[in-house]
């Protein structure tokens, strides 16, 4: 007799619990490699989201902060560069206060900076002066911040000395093997670094300080990321004159590209710290890089012209550092959960030094992403990932078709891998379709497909997410009547505007979303306070493009019922920006659900959260949908709902 029941998609038993996804998980933020020992900070929702840092010695792990310390910077707000380790001396940015500390082995953190409003980030080692030099932003003055790069005394305790200003933005200062030169990234609004940056090499006098400083690269139309001086002292780069992110080197008094392929071999520089690639030898180079989305790690023979692609069972590569002779990555794929790998490319072995969860799920209960690509507007093709229903326990009922939920990614140019998530399994295993979208202005199909946003930010993220889920709709791998669509941040903006401006969905969640992207150019930080200048057109020139495009005015077009989720201390997409839209489907008699929560800023770090949020979309579109939930979940006031 067979044991597989018959219940409706939705209300499937998935033993992937809301409890189950944040055991012991963790996220994986900066890593560094200090001579034979490793080091990270890590994310745990179990301790209140703070970050803590990871030291890797001979097989052992050690956490190497307290619980009285969160190791988290606020630069540019999103962070990222919050530590650098130096023989063994660990200097970090404590999140509370903002201050940088020096941990010594044994001791207890001590601070170097004073009590006041500036933040530090991407902080390099200048062993040759007893130094440090991180960017800073300055929040002492009224206005906007000001960012530098400041040289620091470890034992001074002054905010430091700059060493380089003038621009709005700054990022990657390193230095070569003798100290003799600096390099760093620089830019100004409008530009975001993914649309146009400046590489600056310069060289320090015997004083310390900035001489002879000259940009080599980048310009307002070229993306330059991660410079980085090899072993002989040769400058390299990422750059996309051509409209790929490939490897360059400045030598001889020019630039050149090392290895020209039709990938891309950087990311977007959303947070600090971020590597690509690192140096094997001073003629071979680790990397990684994508074609179509998909991640490979590389290794590149600089002057034979070869990159051989390793075989590591990873299809998400990032984070890339070099430990001796090995590789050090994050890596996900389809089957396998985010985790730091040590991988031998002489053997092509693999060790998995950390898990972002040591939960193991049966194979029955995980659905493959399948990629697909899908004609969307302006005969323009869009990507994605594909998700069945799965769960061997059950199967629907004759001639179902399953709910499908398109999830969108932040950022907007940020990107969706494909990697193993519990959070997607959470809902494939109950029985819905999910599409994950990789829409035009994602990263990953190079800088054309990435620029195609443009300009078109509600246009054509929206068009795609709907023509996505008209193709599985057409293909009878969605029910027409059961369409979700959810996202956080730019993702809960597409959201709403999918919502408002199409009559495709017939629900969805808003995590952080913007409703009002004019309210957005006036209110939202430094970084992105000129960001929409490209999405949407400069402001108050573009202001009736700006008000056409924001869901909020447009509020009576939206009939379906929407579900919101809001940090109560997020300084990016400002409270009131669900509260509006909140109140006006209130007025309008639109189903609608509104759930905040203390303590939280731009996504939601804190385990009881990340449950809560899970099981308060479930219940949700238990309700819209009209299926029986397998679980015991709290309910949710569902405003309007008869």
């Amino acid at each position: 007799m067979s044991s597989v029941k018959t219940a409706p998609y939705g209300s499937w038993k998935s033993p992937i619990t809301p409890s189950l996804i944040v055991k012991d998980a963790v996220k994986f933020a900066d890593i560094a490699v200090d001579g034979s020992d490793i080091y990270w900070s890590e994310v745990r929702p179990s301790e209140e989201g703070r970050y803590v840092i990871v030291k890797y010695k001979s097989g052992e792990m050690q956490d190497m902060t307290s619980t009285s310390f969160n190791v988290r910077t606020r630069v540019h707000e999103y962070g990222g560069g919050a530590f650098t380790v130096r023989d063994g001396i660990v200097f970090f940015s404590n999140f509370a206060d903002q201050r940088l500390y020096r941990l010594d082995p044994g001791r207890d953190p001590v601070p170097l900076t004073p009590e006041q409003d500036c933040r530090y980030a991407d902080g390099v080692s200048d062993p040759f002066r007893n130094r440090l030099i991180f960017v800073r932003e300055d929040h002492t003055q009224p206005g906007e911040p000001v960012n530098t790069i400041v040289s620091l005394d470890p034992g001074s305790g002054s905010a430091g000395d700059i060493m380089v200003q003038g621009n709005n933005f700054y990022s990657s200062p390193c230095l070569s093997p003798d100290g003799s030169c600096m390099a760093w990234l620089a830019w100004d609004h409008p530009r975001m670094p993914w649309d146009g940056t400046e590489l600056w090499l310069a060289d320090i006098t015997e004083q310390g300080d900035i001489s002879d400083a000259l940009c080599i690269a980048g310009g307002p139309d070229e993306s330059v990321f991660q410079p980085r001086f090899s072993p002989d002292g040769t400058l390299y780069f990422i750059s996309d004159p051509e409209g790929w992110w490939n490897i360059h080197r400045y030598t001889s008094g020019s630039t050149e590209c090392v290895y020209r392929e039709d990938a891309e071999f950087g990311f977007p520089q959303w947070v600090f710290g971020m590597s690509a690639y690192d140096f094997m030898s001073g003629d071979s180079i680790a990397c990684a890089y994508a074609r179509d989305g998909m991640w490979s790690l590389g290794i590149l023979s600089i002057e034979g012209g070869i990159c051989d692609q390793q075989d590591t069972g990873f299809s998400a590569i990032s984070s890339v550092h070099t430990a001796g002779k090995k590789v050090l990555f994050e890596g996900g794929s389809p089957l396998q959960m985010d985790c730091l790998v040590l991988f031998d490319p002489e053997t092509g072995t693999s060790e998995i030094l950390r898990r972002s969860s040591d939960v193991e799920i049966p194979k029955k209960y995980i659905s493959v992403p399948e990629p697909v690509t899908f004609p969307t507007g302006n005969g323009a093709e869009a990507h994605g990932f594909y998700y069945p229903p799965r769960n061997d326990d059950f199967q629907p009922p004759e001639n179902e078709l399953p709910p499908c939920m398109v999830m969108i990614h932040g950022g907007p140019t940020s990107a969706s891998s494909g990697t193993f998530s519990l959070s997607t399994q959470y809902w494939t295993s109950r029985g819905f379709a999910v599409l994950d979208v990789n829409y035009r202005g994602s990263t990953g199909f190079g800088r054309n497909y990435r620029d195609l946003l443009k300009g078109n930010w509600g246009i054509a993220d929206v068009e795609d997410c709907v023509n996505g889920a008209g193709y599985l709709v057409s293909q009878g791998l969605a029910d027409r009547e059961r369409l979700a669509i959810r996202g956080g941040s730019a993702g809960g903006y597409t959201t709403l505007c999918a919502l408002t401006f199409h009559d495709l969905f017939t629900a969805g969640a808003s995590y952080y979303g913007v409703s009002d992207t004019e309210i957005l150019a006036q209110e939202t930080h430094k970084f992105e306070s000129r960001y929409l200048d490209q999405l949407i057109g400069p402001y108050p020139e573009a202001k009736d493009i700006y008000q056409n495009r924001s869901p909020l005015h447009f509020a009576e077009q939206l009939s379906c019922p929407v579900i919101f989720f809001q940090g109560l201390e997020d300084e990016i997409v400002p409270v009131n920006q669900a509260e509006m839209m909140v109140k006006v489907l209130k007025e309008n008699g639109i189903p609608v659900a509104y759930l905040t929560f203390e303590g939280e800023q731009h996504g939601f770090r804190k385990a009881e959260n990340i449950m809560r949020t899970l099981e308060a979309e479930l219940y949700f579109y238990s309700r819209i949908f009209g299926f029986t939930l397998a679980d015991d979940i709290e309910e949710v006031e569902i405003i309007n709902l008869e």
